[in-house]
């Protein structure tokens, strides 16, 4: 593993001469023998930095984010953060889904990070790069420190999550928000069980998720719901539509913004390996509809936008700008990075 590139000691440095994150004699690797981490092998480690700056050339509506895990055992085939294991010399495939780095002095970093007289209270963005409420965090219980120094600084901050468990640090989500900004998305792009099943296969339901937007609804933290992703062919037949924005207004959600599957290096080999075995009749179909590179065309994604919002307005709930519903402030200028410049790959899936 390349974990010579990821070095806890600000001193040490690569071949590059970049400082690393971590150091290879500060990886733990642990397994435990229960069903839910059955398969499943966790690199602890000690970061060097946490708050990372989103690459300047990104579309996303937030500057700086905090990702306490790599890797994610929900295991969703489309998930593009995949290529982030190959920087650790990590396989983007099954590695992905049960190799989870988890990044255990997290809330102390947060708290530095934020105590720093070079930060001036930014939005942070969470789950934009794998779930920071994926199964590992019902073991290392890194989020209640995270939150509890947001809510702290009153530094405003938004997490998006397939994870129920959420609801376990609900308490924290209302304390911070009696202080900041606080922005929760819910992410179900279908209601479909047997497309659950077999795209998305370590995540709760979508039944489960929708859940979770109703409890938060009703302790009075709104949710907004993106529906991602749309997956060409499987999931964006009318009646699939219709049926997941139903179930979106019926838990309650303050919006709904669909996004249409994209497939970028790393996540487009894995989910078309699955395509082939699960979907051959598919594969040419998408080879067409992906020729141009990760997106779909935008006649594609502007009619599935179209036909949500029309949906969404039926239903009650109406169309959401991008990142609407994480409640983001005016963006500041922008800060140096704060000791570290670890690349984000960014994900709303």
């Amino acid at each position: 593993m390349r974990w010579d590139n990821l070095a806890d000691n600000p001193a040490k440095t690569t071949k590059s001469g970049e400082a690393a994150l971590f150091a290879a004699d500060a990886v733990t690797t642990r397994t435990f023998d229960t069903p839910e981490f059955r398969g499943i092998t966790f690199h602890e480690v000690r970061a060097r930095s946490i708050v990372n700056r989103v690459p300047g050339a990104s579309r996303m509506p937030f500057e700086w984010t905090v990702n306490p895990y790599r890797g994610c055992s929900h295991a969703c085939v489309y998930c593009f953060a995949r290529k982030t294991h190959s920087y650790l010399d990590l396989d983007t495939g099954l590695g992905f889904d049960s190799q989870i780095v988890v990044k255990v002095n997290a809330p102390e970093l947060v708290r530095r990070e934020l105590a720093s007289p070079r930060w001036h209270g930014a939005h942070i963005a969470m789950g934009t790069n794998v779930d920071c409420y994926q199964r590992a965090e019902g073991r290392y219980r890194l989020m209640p420190g995270i939150l509890t120094a947001l809510r702290d600084h009153a530094n405003p901050f938004s997490i998006l999550t397939k994870g129920t468990l959420i609801l376990r640090d609900l308490e924290l989500l209302r304390q911070a928000a009696e202080v900041t900004e606080v922005g929760v998305s819910v992410s179900v792009g279908f209601v479909d069980p047997e497309l659950w099943r077999t795209v998305e296969p370590g995540t709760p339901s979508p039944e489960r998720r929708l859940d979770v937007v109703r409890a938060l609804s009703g302790h009075g933290i709104g949710c907004g719901v993106l529906m991602a992703p749309v997956i060409p062919f499987l999931g964006d037949r009318p009646e699939q539509l219709r049926a997941t924005v139903r179930a979106i207004a019926a838990a309650g959600a303050t919006s709904v913004t669909p996004l249409v599957l994209h497939l970028r290096p790393g996540a487009r080999e894995w989910f078309m390996e699955w395509l082939g075995r699960h979907h051959p009749q598919l594969v040419g179909r998408y080879e067409r509809l992906y020729a141009d590179g990760a997106y779909a065309p935008t006649w594609y994604q502007r009619r599935i936008t179209r036909h949500v919002h029309e949906l969404a307005t039926e239903y009650g709930i109406g169309p959401s700008r991008r990142g609407t519903s994480r409640a983001l402030p005016a963006r500041d200028e922008p800060q140096p990075p704060l000791g570290g410049s670890e690349p984000t790959q960014l994900t709303l899936l």
